[in-house]
Parts: structure tokens; sequence; C-alpha cells
């Protein structure tokens, strides 16, 4: 069985080059169009990693990471922040609530795919 991965971000272009992306690298892919959704998804779903926006309506991607970390049903899940702010505050920012990993805009998508990969590969239950 393939693992899931949520993709959230409220620009569709980027929703959709992510999720032929991640299906092509065999994973199983949800989305999500705001922070809430977000939410909503990784409750319902548990996807092992999620690759999320920062800048979006309703909840941001901190506020998210945050809600995350703070579920004990939730906070073992997999977060990459993907954003267009890349201030050193914002990395730190990200990374104090909990994000496992932090890309900025834009990015290598081989470079996603490999950071995808490392870090499903030291989660619990990943396969060798």
């Amino acid at each position: 069985m393939s693992q899931k991965i949520l993709i959230a971000d409220d620009e569709p272009n980027i929703l959709i080059s992510l999720e032929f992306l991640m299906k092509r690298e065999g994973y199983t892919v949800l989305l999500a169009r705001d922070g809430q959704e977000a939410i909503d998804a990784i409750r319902r779903e548990r996807p092992a990693l999620v690759l999320l926006d920062v800048m979006m309506p309703v909840k941001t991607g901190f506020d998210v990471c945050h809600e995350v970390r703070a579920d004990e049903a939730t906070r073992d899940t997999l977060i990459v922040m993907l954003t267009a702010k890349g201030r050193d505050t914002d990395v730190a920012k990200g990374l104090a609530l909990g994000a496992n990993a932090y890309m900025t805009k834009p990015f290598s998508t081989k470079d996603l795919v490999q950071k995808v990969r490392e870090l499903l590969a030291g989660a619990p239950g990943a396969a060798p």
C-alpha cells in the first residue's frame, strides 16, 4: 500500500504540479486548498506526510503546523513547509512550530522528492 501525502496549497498550478510529481513517485495524494481543509484532511485521512504552504486562506501553514503538533492523534505527521517566505525568521518559526523540513519556492522538484523520500524512510512503519 502506498503512503498518503497531503498537499495543502491555495495556488492551483502548484497543487496540480505537486500532485503529478508525488503520484509519479507512487504516493497516494490528497489535496487541500486552505488551512482548515488541511487540518480536516489530516485528522480524517492521517497522511504520512504533508506538503504545507505557509500563506493560505482561512488558516496559515504556521497555524496548521501548530494545531497538528498540539493534537496527540496527529502530532507524528511529517510536515514539509513550502513557501516563498524564505527569510531566516520565517524558517526558524516553521521549524520551531514543529515542521520537519522547510523549503523555499521556487524549489527543485528533485530536491523535494529526495526530502520526501528521506523523511518517509525514517517514519515509523515506513517500508525499508
